[in-house]
């Protein structure tokens, strides 16, 4: 008989090393994405055009999962998409000229929208048959992934190595701890808890009108943590005329805080319940863009960036945790792959309405979006109170 309490705690490591890897092979390309553009001589409409491209074909790869998933397993579909990624994102490093790098980003996007949706199933997964709220710590993970990746860019830097080769460690490396970490990932034969999968395709039995609130409070959270990814160096240059150095510890300070709400967050949300946690997450959020789009200097600024990193970045485990929660036996998979797909809306929200309000005006205005959007968050937080959905799928007629 399988030893489900060490099954499951290799499972949570090498689920957790899968959204790790996530982080930093994303983060090594984001990072060098201005080395790109001056090796393959790229105007800057084309960095955006490639920063887009990512977050669109992502929506698809997350699609992918769903269908691979629900024909396989969600550990097939982690494994196929860590490959995906892997040899994609490592080849980005060696295109020989634009069209081939644009190839390359598409077929990574897809592969990194495999892995963000299969990986949220298999901790959703986890926590399920683990009975408690675990799913911060993965997303933890995440975080942690990005930052070891964006140190590794700038040590491989200081070393003179090219962006070739970064770009093509990253990869290989991200090749390597699969091949370790991959057969560790969760067997849906291994606990009743897990989801037990159908074949084909699934006509979802969720409460529709909560699964598209969940849906929004996903793409929500994802748009202001876009926005400051996206656009909080920018401000701190441009309006508050902080230099480079300055202005990119706006983007560490909400990561950094970003990782410790996440690491704290799995406590938060069994001490006090997920409503309260998304409640006091956005309020703290709401603080932070005020102090944003109200500082007059870019010390003031990344501070409100920090509280926004410490409220938050939360919200998104939670939201898959709720969607999880109210799937179905054999539609968990499912409901996870397509509540993902609000993660991508944010990110397009994020980037593209911020920036183009601040076109027509500044930042400060722009900033004044994911403001609003915290708010809303603290109105949608009721709908986290789903409950574990126990009624078996109807059979089809």
């Amino acid at each position: 008989m399988t030893d489900l309490p060490r099954t499951l705690t290799r499972a949570r490591i090498a689920t957790s090393v899968a959204f790790a890897l996530q982080g930093f092979l994303l983060a090594t390309i984001l990072t060098q994405l201005p080395k790109f553009r001056d090796l393959l001589e790229l105007s800057d409409s084309l960095v955006v055009v490639a920063v887009v491209i990512v977050s669109v074909i992502a929506g698809l790869g997350s699609v992918l999962a769903e269908v691979i998933a629900v024909r396989t397993s969600s550990k097939t579909t982690l494994r196929a998409g860590l490959a995906v990624i892997a040899i994609f994102g490592g080849a980005i490093g060696i295109a020989p000229n634009q069209i081939a790098f644009f190839v390359f980003l598409a077929i990574y996007g897809i592969g990194l929208g495999m892995v963000d949706a299969a990986a949220n199933m298999q901790a959703v997964s986890i926590q399920h048959a683990k009975g408690r709220f675990i799913l911060s710590s993965f997303h933890a993970s995440w975080s942690v992934g990005a930052i070891v990746g964006a140190l590794f860019v700038s040590a491989a830097s200081e070393l003179d190595l090219s962006v070739r080769t970064i770009q093509l460690c990253a990869g290989i490396l991200v090749g390597l701890l699969l091949l370790a970490f991959g057969p560790q990932f969760l067997n849906r034969s291994e606990t009743k808890s897990v989801d037990a999968g159908t074949s084909g395709k699934i006509d979802l039995t969720v409460p529709m009108r909560v699964f598209i609130l969940l849906g929004v409070a996903m793409a929500l959270f994802y748009a202001v943590d876009f926005s400051v990814g996206n656009w909080s160096t920018m401000f701190l240059e441009d309006d508050l005329l902080a230099d480079t150095s300055t202005a990119a510890l706006s983007v560490a300070a909400y990561q950094i805080a970003a990782l410790v709400a996440r690491l704290t967050g799995d406590y938060w949300v069994s001490k006090f319940g997920e409503i309260t946690v998304v409640r006091i997450g956005s309020l703290i959020g709401v603080a932070g863009m005020a102090v944003v789009v109200t500082s007059q200097s870019p010390v003031v600024a990344i501070i409100g960036f920090t509280i926004v990193g410490i409220g938050v970045p939360v919200i998104a485990p939670i939201c898959f945790s709720a969607a999880g929660r109210m799937a179905a036996p054999g539609q968990v998979d499912a409901v996870i792959a397509r509540i993902n797909l609000f993660n991508y809306v944010g990110t397009v929200v994020g980037g593209g309405i911020v920036g183009a309000v601040a076109a027509v005006s500044d930042l400060r205005v722009g900033f004044l979006i994911p403001l609003v959007f915290c708010g809303i968050l603290i109105a949608l937080a009721p709908v986290f109170a789903v409950k574990q959905l126990t009624a078996e799928v109807p059979e089809k007629a």
